[in-house]
């Protein structure tokens, strides 16, 4: 079962941190390794349930991610105060801001 379901009465009250997103991404990696399997061996309707899976996974993790910018590591995603103090203008010219 996946670890993002979790019953309605205890929805919403899970903490995110990056500890659950990694073993949302550990699980659809299996996920995915299963559905390849399955349909290598011609075994379609099995892979139904494993891409419904994965498809829950990945509208949630997109939905963390849309909610929670801060979530990433700040090095993957510098702030205006971390860009470089020069850059080069529309016409080729350097410039500094």
């Amino acid at each position: 079962m996946s670890v993002a379901f979790v019953p309605k009465r205890l929805r919403g009250k899970a903490k995110i941190n990056q500890e659950t997103v990694q073993r949302l991404l550990d699980e659809n990696d299996q996920l995915i390794r299963c559905i390849t399997e399955y349909m290598q061996k011609g075994r379609a309707v099995e892979c139904v349930q494993y891409q419904q899976i994965l498809h829950r996974n990945i509208v949630y993790l997109a939905t963390i991610a849309d909610a929670s910018p801060d979530i990433m590591p700040s090095s993957s995603n510098p702030t205006a105060a971390e860009a470089p103090a020069s850059t080069t203008a529309v016409n080729g010219h350097e410039g500094t801001q």
